[in-house]
């Protein structure tokens, strides 16, 4: 059973907070797993803000959660939880005596949990003062939002201004997609099956996608985005985690440091792109103008209101893995904005059959594929060849095992991956979570790929509402592989 905790959220006004974070720890009440004794405080920057916020939270609540979710009797509850307080993240104001007050409020020994949900160049002004207001206890941690710098040299700076104070135990870097429970059970189907323990190497499996697409366009994030990128927005971090859980070896122990050696290990083994490698083997793009869900968009530089920028919305990458498990697999990364459908996936391809017995009159023999859907809906697939049951002739045809893990259970329970992150940070288990070395291997692979791009080429342009750049598909047709396409014909 989960101690009682504090958990202190830094911007605890912003979108982030009342979109993701509220909501999670309201779940979180729900099913029984905010311990009697616990507080949420929420930090704002004025006290009108802070005598508001109780009502802020209501609405956004409501707003933000399933229907079936918010009722009033849980919210009533739940509302005791709530201690707004005001802060100034970057001035060791007297407000932050009134913090230390209220939480020295409690026993010491309490956990408490730092959420920055901040932009990241404040992280180290945060943290340095919570130590001179002395608010860091030996049971604290301090969860950090990405992206994590702009490079490996600020990502570094940021990293150890954070390390000054907070040991490296007491650090939790939060990746959202690492929290879902689609991903946890990867582990679980590839470690505990013997089904794909025997079938996950190269003598296998042809190649491996992991996919995250968005419908949106920049929304809010004009300014950041364009700093930042499809590349380091979502591949330095989201699509490189999700890469090492699929491809890294089997732990010794399903603990943190063991995790996180075999991940860091499948980072240290990815192939470096540099210079015209990465022309090769990396296409960027950014969208034009188009049609989506029969709706006309405005293009990326629209949205920006800028006559030109060459920032990529979308990001294609052949990368190799270079191992005995690996050698000759080729995995491709793909994200990308305004895209024709939202969702996150890992499709793993296995290879033909080494001999067909059947006649061609049978009818095409697929090779096998396992889905593993991770948004909007949580589900796995596994295609399989079977023999048409309606026909009395021999006839092939493909046919896909489907498991909705959003149907399999009817106890109420709704997957959450800030919920599930949050109370492993207030828990003190750091297995979701990324080790600092983690992030320093994955902008070393990262940083060459800007440096070319800062020499040469622009962004190929696609239509919104497309998959993305012709120049991503030719990418794959290279190798005899097309993209798998969720809600395209056979996908």
């Amino acid at each position: 059973m989960l101690n009682p905790f504090d958990i202190i959220i830094f911007g605890g006004g912003g979108d982030l907070a009342l979109r993701k974070l509220l909501p999670a720890m309201y779940r979180a009440y729900q099913e029984g797993n905010l311990p009697e004794g616990s507080r949420i405080l929420p930090t704002v920057r004025e006290e009108t803000q802070r005598a508001e916020y109780i009502e802020t939270a209501h609405k956004a609540l409501k707003e933000f959660l399933a229907k079936d979710e918010f009722n009033a009797k849980d919210w009533k509850a739940f509302a005791t939880f709530l201690v707004p307080v005001v802060s100034n993240v970057t001035a060791p104001d007297d407000n932050w005596d009134v913090l230390k007050g209220i939480l020295d409020e409690h026993d010491s020994t309490k956990s408490r949990v730092f959420y920055l949900s901040l932009p990241p160049a404040v992280y180290g002004t945060c943290c340095e003062i919570l130590s001179v207001k002395n608010l860091i206890t030996p049971t604290s941690r301090v969860v950090v939002e990405k992206p994590i710098g702009y490079c490996g040299e600020s990502a570094e700076a940021i990293n150890g201004k954070i390390a000054e104070y907070f040991s490296e135990e007491q650090i939790f870097r939060i990746d959202h997609y690492l929290g879902k429970e689609t991903v946890q059970n990867l582990m679980a189907l590839r470690f505990s099956n013997s089904l794909f323990e025997n079938m996950w190497d190269a003598k296998s499996i042809d190649n491996i996608q992991i996919s995250i697409s968005e419908t949106v366009g920049l929304e809010t994030r004009a300014g950041f985005y364009d700093k930042a990128g499809a590349l380091r927005d979502m591949v330095q971090n989201h699509l490189l985690q999700l890469l090492c859980l699929v491809a890294m070896e089997s732990p010794h122990k399903l603990n943190a440091n063991s995790i996180r050696n075999e991940k860091l290990k499948v980072l240290e083994a990815l192939r470096p792109l540099i210079g015209s490698d990465v022309d090769k083997n990396i296409i960027r793009g950014q969208y034009v103008p188009g049609d989506l869900n029969g709706k006309i968009v405005p293009g990326y530089l629209e949205e920006l209101n800028e006559g030109s920028s060459k920032t990529e919305t979308f990001v294609g990458i052949r990368a190799h893995i270079d191992n005995w498990r690996w050698a000759g697999v080729p995995f491709y990364l793909r994200t990308g904005k305004r895209m024709a459908k939202r969702c996150a996936e890992i499709v793993v391809q296995y290879k033909k059959v080494s001999h067909n017995v059947y006649e061609d009159s049978v009818g095409e023999i697929e090779p096998n594929r396992l889905v593993i859907r991770l948004q909007p809906e949580e589900t796995i697939q596994l295609t399989l060849m079977s023999k048409r049951l309606d026909n009395l002739e021999m006839q092939l045809e493909p046919v896909t095992m489907n498991i909705e893990l959003s149907q399999a259970y009817s106890n109420g329970f709704h997957s959450d991956a800030y919920k599930r992150l949050m109370l492993d940070a207030a828990a003190n288990n750091p297995s979701l979570f990324i080790h600092r070395d983690e992030v320093r291997q994955a902008w070393k692979w990262i940083d060459p790929i800007i440096d070319r791009w800062q020499e040469k080429g622009k962004p190929a342009l696609y239509r919104a509402g497309s998959w993305g750049p012709e120049d991503a598909d030719e990418l794959l047709a290279e190798n005899n592989h097309v993209w798998f396409n969720t809600g395209d014909k056979g996908a």
